[in-house]
Protein backbone atom coordinates (compact mmCIF):
# COMPACT_ATOMS: atom_id res chain seq x y z
CA UNK A 1 0.00 0.00 0.00
CA UNK A 2 2.86 2.73 0.93
CA UNK A 3 4.27 1.71 -2.25
CA UNK A 4 1.07 3.26 -4.49
CA UNK A 5 0.80 6.06 -2.59
CA UNK A 6 4.06 6.97 -3.15
CA UNK A 7 3.52 6.18 -6.72
CA UNK A 8 0.36 8.56 -6.98
CA UNK A 9 2.46 11.31 -4.58
CA UNK A 10 5.31 11.56 -7.35
CA UNK A 11 3.12 11.64 -9.79
CA UNK A 12 1.04 14.38 -8.17
CA UNK A 13 4.07 16.41 -7.97
CA UNK A 14 5.03 15.84 -11.10
CA UNK A 15 1.86 16.83 -12.85
CA UNK A 16 2.27 20.09 -10.47
CA UNK A 17 5.17 21.21 -11.48
CA UNK A 18 4.49 20.50 -15.01
CA UNK A 19 1.23 22.84 -15.11
CA UNK A 20 3.97 25.26 -12.48
CA UNK A 21 5.90 25.31 -16.01
CA UNK A 22 3.48 25.56 -18.43
CA UNK A 23 1.78 28.51 -16.43
CA UNK A 24 5.04 30.18 -15.95
CA UNK A 25 6.38 29.49 -19.65
CA UNK A 26 2.83 30.75 -21.05
CA UNK A 27 2.61 34.24 -18.86
CA UNK A 28 6.71 35.14 -19.65
CA UNK A 29 8.26 33.40 -22.42
CA UNK A 30 6.29 31.94 -24.85
CA UNK A 31 2.04 32.15 -25.56
CA UNK A 32 0.10 30.50 -28.65
CA UNK A 33 -2.84 32.91 -30.65
CA UNK A 34 -5.16 31.27 -32.84
CA UNK A 35 -6.32 34.15 -35.71
CA UNK A 36 -10.06 34.34 -35.97
CA UNK A 37 -10.62 37.30 -38.30
CA UNK A 38 -9.51 37.82 -41.95
CA UNK A 39 -7.66 41.21 -40.66
CA UNK A 40 -4.40 40.36 -41.14
CA UNK A 41 -4.94 38.61 -45.03
CA UNK A 42 -3.04 37.71 -46.89
CA UNK A 43 -0.37 37.46 -44.36
CA UNK A 44 -2.14 35.47 -42.05
CA UNK A 45 -5.02 33.35 -42.95
CA UNK A 46 -8.42 32.63 -40.80
CA UNK A 47 -8.02 29.87 -37.76
CA UNK A 48 -3.75 30.03 -38.32
CA UNK A 49 -2.31 29.35 -35.23
CA UNK A 50 0.39 31.06 -34.20
CA UNK A 51 3.47 30.91 -31.58
CA UNK A 52 3.62 34.51 -29.71
CA UNK A 53 7.26 35.59 -28.29
CA UNK A 54 6.31 37.50 -24.81
CA UNK A 55 10.05 37.48 -23.69
CA UNK A 56 12.66 38.19 -26.27
CA UNK A 57 10.88 41.47 -28.38
CA UNK A 58 11.33 43.57 -25.44
CA UNK A 59 15.55 43.32 -25.24
CA UNK A 60 15.30 43.28 -29.24
CA UNK A 61 12.93 46.25 -29.25
CA UNK A 62 9.60 46.61 -31.71
CA UNK A 63 10.47 47.70 -35.57
CA UNK A 64 7.88 48.43 -38.27
CA UNK A 65 7.07 45.27 -39.90
CA UNK A 66 6.53 43.55 -36.94
CA UNK A 67 3.32 41.35 -36.48
CA UNK A 68 2.14 42.17 -32.73
CA UNK A 69 -0.11 40.96 -30.24
CA UNK A 70 -1.91 43.50 -27.72
CA UNK A 71 -4.98 44.09 -25.70
CA UNK A 72 -7.41 46.21 -27.18
CA UNK A 73 -7.65 49.17 -26.45
CA UNK A 74 -10.98 50.13 -24.26
CA UNK A 75 -12.44 52.57 -26.58
CA UNK A 76 -13.18 50.20 -29.47
CA UNK A 77 -15.63 48.09 -27.49
CA UNK A 78 -13.22 44.60 -28.15
CA UNK A 79 -12.37 41.93 -25.41
CA UNK A 80 -9.90 39.75 -26.94
CA UNK A 81 -6.19 40.44 -27.92
CA UNK A 82 -5.41 41.64 -31.42
CA UNK A 83 -2.94 40.90 -34.27
CA UNK A 84 -1.39 43.96 -36.23
CA UNK A 85 1.64 45.03 -38.39
CA UNK A 86 3.66 47.97 -36.63
CA UNK A 87 3.20 50.43 -39.20
CA UNK A 88 4.67 53.63 -37.75
CA UNK A 89 7.30 54.25 -34.68
CA UNK A 90 7.03 56.54 -32.06
CA UNK A 91 8.06 60.10 -33.39
CA UNK A 92 6.99 59.66 -37.08
CA UNK A 93 4.75 61.36 -38.87
CA UNK A 94 2.05 58.74 -40.70
CA UNK A 95 -0.64 59.93 -43.28
CA UNK A 96 -2.78 57.53 -45.82
CA UNK A 97 -3.34 59.16 -48.82
CA UNK A 98 -4.04 58.03 -52.20
CA UNK A 99 -3.81 54.57 -51.90
CA UNK A 100 -0.16 54.87 -49.92
CA UNK A 101 0.91 54.72 -46.41
CA UNK A 102 3.41 57.46 -45.81
CA UNK A 103 5.93 58.04 -43.24
CA UNK A 104 7.44 61.00 -43.05
CA UNK A 105 6.34 61.83 -46.76
CA UNK A 106 8.23 59.26 -47.86
CA UNK A 107 5.63 56.57 -49.47
CA UNK A 108 5.91 52.79 -47.88
CA UNK A 109 6.61 49.69 -50.20
CA UNK A 110 4.02 47.05 -48.72
CA UNK A 111 4.01 43.99 -50.54
CA UNK A 112 2.08 42.29 -47.76
CA UNK A 113 -1.44 44.18 -47.88
CA UNK A 114 -4.13 42.63 -49.58
CA UNK A 115 -5.60 45.73 -51.39
CA UNK A 116 -4.61 49.62 -51.06
CA UNK A 117 -6.46 51.92 -48.62
CA UNK A 118 -9.28 53.11 -50.10
CA UNK A 119 -9.34 56.05 -47.38
CA UNK A 120 -7.49 58.42 -46.59
CA UNK A 121 -6.47 59.44 -42.92
CA UNK A 122 -3.87 61.59 -41.01
CA UNK A 123 -1.42 63.21 -41.12
CA UNK A 124 -0.66 62.55 -37.33
CA UNK A 125 2.49 61.40 -35.34
CA UNK A 126 2.83 59.06 -33.12
CA UNK A 127 3.55 60.08 -29.72
CA UNK A 128 6.52 58.24 -27.78
CA UNK A 129 5.98 55.08 -26.16
CA UNK A 130 3.39 54.65 -28.69
CA UNK A 131 3.17 52.72 -32.53
CA UNK A 132 0.44 53.26 -35.00
CA UNK A 133 -0.95 49.73 -36.30
CA UNK A 134 -2.65 48.27 -38.93
CA UNK A 135 -4.13 45.02 -40.56
CA UNK A 136 -2.62 43.91 -43.74
CA UNK A 137 -6.21 43.60 -45.17
CA UNK A 138 -6.57 47.43 -44.72
CA UNK A 139 -10.36 48.17 -45.56
CA UNK A 140 -11.50 45.38 -43.70
CA UNK A 141 -9.25 45.91 -40.34
CA UNK A 142 -10.18 47.28 -37.26
CA UNK A 143 -6.67 49.51 -36.31
CA UNK A 144 -4.87 52.71 -36.12
CA UNK A 145 -6.94 54.46 -38.63
CA UNK A 146 -9.84 53.91 -36.95
CA UNK A 147 -8.99 54.05 -32.98
CA UNK A 148 -5.71 55.78 -32.91
CA UNK A 149 -1.90 55.08 -31.76
CA UNK A 150 -1.55 52.25 -29.57
CA UNK A 151 -0.05 52.75 -26.36
CA UNK A 152 3.38 50.32 -26.21
CA UNK A 153 2.03 49.12 -22.82
CA UNK A 154 -0.52 47.11 -24.48
CA UNK A 155 1.87 44.94 -26.69
CA UNK A 156 1.91 41.34 -25.09
CA UNK A 157 4.06 40.17 -27.90
CA UNK A 158 5.13 39.40 -31.30
CA UNK A 159 4.49 36.76 -33.28
CA UNK A 160 7.17 34.34 -33.82
CA UNK A 161 6.61 31.29 -36.09
CA UNK A 162 3.00 30.22 -37.62
CA UNK A 163 2.59 26.33 -36.07
CA UNK A 164 -0.74 25.14 -37.94
CA UNK A 165 -1.33 24.55 -40.71
CA UNK A 166 1.60 22.32 -41.09
CA UNK A 167 1.72 23.74 -44.66
CA UNK A 168 2.25 26.67 -43.79
CA UNK A 169 4.79 26.45 -40.69
CA UNK A 170 7.38 28.96 -40.05
CA UNK A 171 8.06 32.37 -39.91
CA UNK A 172 5.52 34.82 -41.30
CA UNK A 173 6.87 36.38 -44.87
CA UNK A 174 9.28 38.78 -44.28
CA UNK A 175 8.82 42.69 -45.29
CA UNK A 176 10.90 44.99 -47.82
CA UNK A 177 14.35 45.39 -46.15
CA UNK A 178 14.26 49.07 -46.53
CA UNK A 179 10.37 50.01 -46.42
CA UNK A 180 10.58 52.69 -48.72
CA UNK A 181 9.81 53.05 -52.53
CA UNK A 182 12.83 54.31 -54.35
CA UNK A 183 12.45 58.30 -55.46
Amino acid sequence: MKKVLRVCAEWLVLLLVAFLLTLLIRTFVLDNRIVPTGSMLPTIQLNDRLFVDKLLYKAQGIERGDVVVFHAPENIGEEKDMVKRVIGLPGETLEIANGLVYINDQALDEPYVAEAPNYAFGPVTVPEDAYFVMGDNRNHSLDSHIWGVLAESYITGRIWIRYYPLSAFGKLAEPPADYFFSP
